[in-house]
């Protein structure tokens, strides 16, 4: 495919759903990447970013005879019969159309249907992701509302409900209002109402710590387009005055003296002497932007009244900084659009759980109750105590109610649990939901469906970003590296460190169109730290049979030389191996970093992701045949990784049998290696031997009461190696399992093994875990070691830092991968 050009940054002008800091800002080949390729390393092209999976099996005759003619004729005549029915034999009941005719697509305007695609495909995987509910993205060659109307009447049978996305304004209200007056499903309009009621839940609590009263404030807008006029009507839902909302557009104060406004807008025309946004903040008690970056200045704060409440989400750039407003006013409330600060509006925290419990109680609409119910449950789900499993996710900030915490963060997975719910209740309260749900089961029900895996690597990154470590690379010049270094770098995961030949990987970096600027680039063979390894291993191995000059000649081997490095506190971890078989990276690790003093084994763990699950999966790539000793440490080691990725632990060591129903010696090593690991660690929820089935499925379990696992285990531990790396390997390819790993366990530093022909997103993610770990390992070298290791490495880098620099100019252009 021909590289594209000219393109420009993304930038949004609303609250949106922008997840990247400045720093971290995607450039426009990654995107196109992205969108085009099923992997970064352009491995295999799989354009967009949605696909439709069948939900029952279709392997034979007879199951196609069920699937389509002469079966389907069944439920076809029950819904002919009693159209209720079609929620029980079709999808219908979880399908969300997301509507655009490509009008206001974003920030980028009215650029048309086709080129809206991949933001309504976008949306559908927020849909997917965060409320498990299925999507058609429909861009429809429908410039006015009539034919928007009509498309919309036609899909009612097909779908549950209709997201209306980027409609220009004022077409996106009539488009609403006859669309809610004519259908039976529910109907919304997420650039308004998404808005609307995230702001409405930040303003809720803004009140509550500045003590004041809805009916008292004078709240301000910059911007009076969709999103502006469903602020304003919602916020007077909760009680603010109309006379006390002052609307600004591009010409200024919406008053009443002018003639240019549409019906929506001249709800809100007054009669007033102001005619300038700095004219209508004096003495405002709330400022909520929905406009365009920098239009209003410290001074202009500075004279609002006394606590106020300032939200300005332009996005990227908005109305006034965070840090400016916190500034000028120190007694401000802030929130933004922007993730790198506190209290960030997002969309992505209303539409998904406010479907989900619409289409749950099958409504026939989303009306105002149910808008003002998911307002209030994030207002209030904002005043709970945070759990451990969310602060983490957000490098362990604490957050608690105040200033800096107003609306719950986007990947707080409690929000579903809060808002579907709420959503559902005012659906059966106000009379709109065709369907009566108990709530309390309900909400249980939500938790089991609820996707758990994204939460796995969200944790590593931000265990990694907590403080910036050195990651070192041996295959230097590999393009998959480099590109995975690009990465790291970009979004701020890890310090990349490439060994290798420098005019090797300058090239290689040139072919990608990469610069790394700053990234260190050494020569194993030719570099002044290869005497001070050479000395170094020879102490560690000169009681194996190691002379000095084989020790010499070792050091020069890349691998080697990373490894020393990590070995000396000049790297924080190593990842090595995508173009090497295991053991040679693996033998060097455990010889030069060595074991953890409370461990004797290395060990393999793969993770295992599935919709409603994550697995581990140990061991997979080191100890062929385990003897008792061996799986309890794996069993042990397994269990903290479970806990560094704040999973609870719960062991099954599986089998053949179950708990001694076919004697066997293997099934005597895994019983006795229960009880060496309850003796090690008393604390650890652990049974075997089990068949797989057992350990995984609560009915089979349910079979034998007297096992101490009480739910299905989420650790497997294999008794042999190639039990191990057969069940990984098949779930990865026939049983659609992401898989992270392998993770090397056991080694005192981190130190992990790709396996060969990684992709760049396995890359990332091992390299983001390694770095993770250096983060939280124990022995770790201190602050002070890791000071002088860097000054110690500055005279050997620079020759190659300053070829980088000059490489980066000779390019001249923005680093892509």
């Amino acid at each position: 495919m021909s590289k594209k050009k000219g393109l420009k940054s993304f930038k949004s002008t609303g609250s949106g759903n922008n997840e990247n800091p400045p720093e971290e800002r995607i450039n426009d080949e990654d995107a196109l990447t992205y969108h085009e390729y099923a992997s970064m390393d352009r491995a295999t092209r799989l354009p967009g970013k949605i696909e439709v999976v069948s939900s029952k099996q279709c392997l034979t005759q007879r199951d196609l005879s069920l699937a389509y003619s002469p079966g389907v004729a069944a439920p076809s005549m029950e819904i002919a019969r009693d159209p209720k029915a079609a929620s029980s034999y079709t999808a219908r009941s979880n399908l969300v159309a997301v509507v655009t005719n490509g009008t206001a697509v974003l920030g980028l305007g009215n650029i048309g249907p086709l080129a809206a695609k991949p933001v309504m495909e976008g949306k559908g995987v927020l849909f997917k992701k965060f409320a498990n509910i299925n999507v058609f993205d429909i861009e429809l060659n429908a410039p006015t509302p009539d034919e928007v109307v009509k498309a919309c009447q036609m899909l009612e049978p097909t779908v549950g409900g209709i997201n209306l996305e980027d409609i220009k304004a004022p077409d996106c209200f009539e488009i609403e209002e006859r669309l809610r007056n004519t259908l039976k499903i529910p109907i919304f309009h997420d650039d308004q109402h998404g808005t609307a009621i995230i702001v409405a839940a930040a303003f809720i609590n803004a009140l509550v710590l500045s003590k004041k009263k809805a009916g008292s404030v004078k709240v301000v807008f910059s911007g009076a387009g969709a999103a502006a006029i469903a602020c304003a009507n919602i916020l007077l839902t909760f009680g603010v005055k109309r006379s006390n909302v002052i609307l600004c557009d591009k010409a200024g104060v919406v008053h009443a003296g002018r003639n240019d406004l549409d019906p929506y807008k001249a709800k809100f025309a007054f009669k007033t002497s102001l005619r300038t946004l700095k004219d209508a903040l004096v003495g405002a008690d709330v400022f909520i932007g929905l406009s365009v970056g920098g239009v209003v200045t410290q001074s202009m704060v500075k004279g609002m009244a006394k606590n106020p409440m300032i939200f300005p989400m332009a996005n990227p750039t908005p109305e006034i900084g965070y840090e400016e407003a916190r500034a000028a006013r120190p007694d401000a409330i802030v929130a933004t659009g922007r993730s790198d600060f506190p209290n960030q509006v997002n969309n992505v925290l209303g539409f998904p759980s406010i479907f989900r419990g619409a289409l749950d109680v099958e409504a026939t609409s989303i009306n105002e109750d149910m808008k003002v119910a998911a307002a209030k449950a994030l207002a209030e789900l904002t005043r709970q105590d945070v759990p451990d499993s969310v602060s983490k996710v957000y490098e362990g900030k604490n957050f608690v109610f105040g200033p800096e915490y107003i609306i719950p963060k986007p990947f707080d997975p409690r929000v579903l649990l809060w808002v579907a719910p709420a959503v559902a209740e005012a659906a059966m309260k106000s009379g709109v939901a065709k369907k009566k749900i108990n709530l309390e089961q309900y909400r249980e029900q939500l938790a089991l469906t609820m996707d758990r895996s994204r939460q796995i690597m969200n944790i590593a990154v931000f265990k990694a970003k907590k403080k910036l470590r050195r990651i070192v690379f041996p295959e230097g010049s590999h393009p998959k590296i480099l590109k995975a270094a690009h990465i790291l770098l970009e979004e701020g995961i890890a310090q990349p460190i490439l060994i290798g030949k420098p005019k090797e990987i300058e090239a290689v970096k040139k072919s990608l169109g990469l610069q790394l600027k700053g990234v260190p680039i050494l020569d194993s063979e030719n570099d002044e730290l290869t005497k001070r390894f050479a000395e170094k291993y020879y102490d560690i191995r000169k009681r194996r049979g190691v002379l000095l000059r084989e020790a010499e000649r070792t050091v020069n081997r890349r691998t080697q030389f990373g490894l020393m490095m990590v070995e000396e506190g000049l790297a924080d971890g190593l990842v090595s191996g995508i173009s090497k078989s295991y053991p040679e990276t693996i033998r060097p690790a455990l010889q030069i970093i060595r074991m953890k003093e409370q461990y004797k084994y290395a060990a393999g763990l793969f993770i295992m992701l599935f919709k409603d699950r994550v697995l581990f999966f140990a061991d997979t790539t080191v100890n062929i045949v385990p003897d008792a000793e061996k799986l309890a440490e794996i069993a042990i080691q397994t269990a903290e990784k479970a806990e560094f990725f704040k999973i609870h632990p719960r062991i099954a060591l599986v089998s053949f049998s179950n708990f001694g129903s076919a004697p066997h010696p293997i099934n005597d090593k895994i019983q006795d290696a229960v009880k060496l690991i309850r003796k090690k660690r008393p604390d650890l929820e652990v049974d075997g031997e089990m068949q797989a089935d057992t350990a995984v499925s609560m009915e089979r379990l349910s079979e034998y009461a007297f096992s101490s696992l009480k739910a299905p285990a989420n650790i497997l531990i294999f008794p042999s190696l190639a039990a191990g790396n057969i069940a990984y390997k098949l779930l990865q390819q026939l049983g659609s399992a992401d898989v992270i790993g392998p993770i090397l366990m056991g080694p005192r530093k981190p130190v992990h093994v790709l396996q060969q022909g990684a992709s760049v997103e396995e890359v990332v993610r091992i390299a983001t875990i390694a770095a993770a770990e250096a983060n939280t390992n124990e022995q770790h070298v201190n602050d002070s070691g890791s000071e002088k290791a860097k000054a110690t490495i500055k005279k050997p880098l620079k020759h190659s830092q300053k070829k980088n620099m000059r490489s980066a100019k000779t390019l001249g252009r923005s680093s892509r991968s």
